[in-house]
């Protein structure tokens, strides 16, 4: 069964360079580095030789996730989406109650998380609170230094 997951159209592109990257480069060089080892003599006890090996398992397995989740990516129409409520792609102004801070995030898949330009993971504890929420409501949010309360202030497109 597929597992299908939404990406920006920047973020699949990320992901298919970083694949080029894996079979295009990588991939060779791995391969040089196993066919010099092999060229050493006996493999039994040849160290080289072996973390070679090593090195190319973990990077076919990478390749082989990076495959499936591009096989199965979709990008998402952000202008079909409902901006009356928080969802994913959207982008919300939260005011933090405790201190009055006011944040802007962009909610983003796992993969595209980046907190310092403002792109919150879907699966953080505050995401998950704001998930499907509206202007004005108020939402409780577990994070590592306890409960913190949030009021949404405004939910545009990024």
């Amino acid at each position: 069964m597929s597992n299908i997951r939404y990406y920006t159209k920047e973020g699949l592109n990320k992901l298919k360079e970083e694949l080029i990257e894996l079979t295009t480069v990588q991939r060779p060089h791995i391969s040089q580095q196993i066919a010099e080892a092999r060229d050493k003599g006996d493999l039994s006890e040849n160290a080289e030789y072996h973390a070679a090996k090593e090195a190319q398992s973990y990077l076919e397995l990478k390749i082989t996730k990076l495959q499936d989740l591009i096989s199965n990516a979709r990008v998402a129409d952000e202008s079909k989406m409902d901006a009356s409520k928080v969802l994913l792609f959207a982008s919300v102004k939260i005011k933090n109650l405790s201190n009055d801070s006011i944040k802007t995030y962009t909610i983003v898949p796992e993969t595209e998380a980046d907190i310092k330009t403002g792109k919150l993971s879907v699966t953080s504890p505050i995401a998950k609170s704001l998930l499907g929420k509206s202007v004005g409501d108020v939402i409780l949010a577990t994070v590592p230094s306890g409960t913190v309360s949030f009021e949404i202030i405004e939910i545009f497109k990024a």
